[in-house]
């Protein structure tokens, strides 16, 4: 049995609703994105888990919850799993920073690899500290499956470093919605892809929120 890491986004938040950048906010979820959280353990419970693996943000810890509890098993917390930190962009909307830090938000949309956020933080320092943690799984369990819950950007610059794609895509390769899971195999040719950005397990009403 090979090992294979399921990245799971949390659920919805106030911020990701209102597509406000949101990293080291450290927000809740909304009574939907808790409702994202129950369906998620309703549908994958069954599943023989090995390990799970947790951003320490509130978001993300109760998106495990349900899970774990109808396992009975415990998240184990990482910061390298944190979100960017965004800096003086938190909490605002991207309308909102094209207008205020119109030359840095250019600069970040172009190559958010090599610039960062007004003040906050460069994809392939996220890219380090997370994969930091995917390596300590891998080294820790051979085969098996283990649960990574994190964030949007974070979940996507991982599976970037995995799959081989330019970090610096990230935000234009690959869709990470609220509530979507993700599922790598670690297989003797290396990591493949067996789903992206999966939201099948949440019901339709919760498909079809807006925001991100």
């Amino acid at each position: 049995m090979s090992l294979s890491i399921y990245f799971l986004r949390h659920g919805q938040t106030g911020c990701s609703r209102n597509n406000a950048f949101c990293g080291s906010i450290d927000s809740e979820l909304t009574p939907e994105g808790f409702e994202m959280a129950e369906a998620f353990a309703t549908a994958y419970k069954y599943l023989s888990w090995t390990a799970i693996f947790c951003s320490p943000m509130r978001r993300t810890i109760a998106t495990a919850k349900p899970l774990c509890t109808a396992i009975g098993m415990e998240p184990q917390l990482r910061d390298g799993l944190k979100e960017i930190n965004y800096g003086q962009w938190e909490g605002k909307t991207p309308d909102f920073i094209s207008q205020e830090y119109h030359d840095d938000y250019l600069r970040w949309s172009a190559d958010p690899a090599w610039y960062a956020p007004t003040g906050g933080e460069m994809a392939i320092t996220i890219a380090s500290r997370a994969m930091g943690v995917i390596e300590e799984i891998k080294q820790i369990y051979a085969s098996g499956n283990v649960l990574v819950v994190s964030h949007k950007a974070t979940i996507r610059i991982m599976l970037c470093s995995l799959l081989g794609i330019d970090v610096g895509r990230f935000r234009y390769r690959l869709g990470c919605p609220v509530g979507s899971i993700s599922v790598v195999e670690f297989t003797s040719h290396g990591p493949l892809l067996h789903s992206l950005a999966d939201r099948t397990h949440l019901g339709k009403h919760l498909r079809t929120l807006p925001g991100t």
